[in-house]
């Protein structure tokens, strides 16, 4: 057991430095949302197409994949499908469809699912999770292709119940969505390792091939897609059968990509995160708006704007420990790395093979120290130039914290609006940032 003492760490001219004013600011993004109340319509009428309703015969055992996302609204689509299913004479069960995740455990992976209200008791069908899989074969001669033994061995139909968007650690025409929930997320621990093993630079290419080949090795039917707004409101919902993939999952990510949130601002200096979390993204902080991955030498995320310093502040509850994504980061707090499962942060990151999420930012004692230091080492001779933001998470973009320097450009541009009057830094007497 290491203890980390962090009594005598001090910020080189401790806090002396000029603290920006900051100011609330709105940024509008085009958001399109259907409603929790709209969910069950929807996929009734989803369900009734002849493509999707002719796969669905009595008695069928179907197995629902279902993965580890923060995906609002998850446990109503969920529960919908369940009991459109079962309105079909189909006996469906869950099944965790996450990869590593949970620390690579089948109980962890069953918490997780029940901490988003996957259970029987709040969806109608029992949780089945394993870490066993079946060996389906090879794809391009060498990359080895496994799947959950449960519903290969036990399911007459599979489907997947998956949000489509933008990866967070390669670029292709198919990224997160059905083929990768297929490949990796029901390809368990044993799976997700073994096409991680060339690492990300492949998953163009890769994800697309291992979905195809794992449909025509399993009973497959259909998936249920989730797109979200900026806003991560749930703004879209399609039930897709097999013959449309993954055609159709293109086109849902090029939907999926156009609505998704941004900064609209040019530059930042310095970014402050309150969170972050795999229920945030699987990289615990989208790349897609830091501009910033494990894999960024292989690529660029060109609607990010350049961030010099990032700060990290806390990790959700609900990733149970699993920093992934901290090492993106360049300065965190005691605090933060007090909330770090290192077992399921290092099982998460070393199946990914990308180990720079893994890694540790800077340490400081507390919130006052890491945002200083950050302001610090911005290369800014003059500190008043530091431009500053702070958000609460990566999906949460509508409204942001911006420093009283960066006021003209929000005042210039169309899709942002200053909400209030500025306010200041405050600290606690511990030096915890009082939000």
């Amino acid at each position: 057991m290491i203890e980390l003492n962090f009594d005598n760490v001090r910020v080189e001219g401790g806090y002396d430095i000029p603290w920006p004013s900051m100011h609330l600011v709105r940024q509008a993004f085009e958001a399109p949302v259907i409603g929790v109340k709209e969910i069950p319509k929807i996929l009734e009428e989803q369900f009734k197409k002849e493509a999707i309703s002719q796969k669905i015969k009595p008695g069928m055992k179907i197995a629902v994949g279902v993965g580890s996302r923060g995906i609002t609204n998850l446990q109503e689509v969920v529960r919908c499908t369940v009991l459109e299913l079962k309105k079909r004479g189909a006996i469906p069960f869950i099944v965790p469809a996450m990869g590593s995740h949970g620390g690579g455990l089948a109980e962890g992976q069953q918490q997780i699912l029940a901490d988003y209200g996957i259970t029987e008791e709040q969806v109608g069908a029992p949780v089945r999770s394993s870490m066993d899989t079946v060996h389906l074969g090879k794809v391009n001669g060498e990359v080895d292709v496994y799947f959950d033994r449960i519903a290969y061995e036990e399911a007459d139909g599979i489907i997947v119940v998956s949000r489509i968007k933008p990866h967070t650690d390669f670029k292709g025409r198919i990224e997160s969505g059905f083929m990768k929930m297929l490949g990796i997320g029901l390809g368990k621990h044993k799976g997700a390792s073994f096409l991680h093993r060339g690492g990300m630079l492949a998953f163009a290419q890769l994800v697309p091939e291992i979905g195809k080949f794992i449909m025509d090795k399993v009973p497959f039917l259909f998936g249920v897609g989730i797109i979200e707004n900026a806003f991560h409101d749930t703004a879209h919902l399609e039930v897709v059968p097999k013959e449309e993939l993954p055609k159709r999952e293109e086109e849902l990510l090029v939907k999926a990509t156009n609505w998704m949130p941004k900064f609209h601002l040019q530059e930042i200096d310095v970014l402050i995160v309150d969170e972050i979390g795999k229920n945030i993204s699987g990289s615990g902080m989208d790349p897609n708006i830091i501009g910033r991955s494990s894999s960024s030498e292989f690529f660029t995320f060109e609607q990010a704007p350049p961030i010099r310093r990032i700060v990290v502040l806390g990790i959700t509850p609900e990733s149970h420990g699993n920093s992934t994504g901290l090492g993106l980061a360049d300065f965190t707090t005691v605090q933060t790395l007090s909330q770090v499962d290192f077992a399921a942060f290092y099982a998460n990151t070393i199946t990914a093979v990308e180990i720079g999420g893994g890694k540790l930012p800077l340490i400081l004692k507390n919130d006052q120290q890491a945002i200083a230091a950050a302001i610090k080492t911005t290369r800014k001779r003059n500190l008043d130039d530091v431009r500053v933001v702070h958000i609460k998470n990566t999906l949460e973009l509508n409204k942001i914290w911006v420093s009283s320097n960066l006021l003209d450009e929000v005042r210039q541009h169309p899709a942002m609006e200053i909400l209030g009057d500025e306010t200041t830094f405050n600290f606690d007497e511990t030096g915890k940032l009082v939000r």
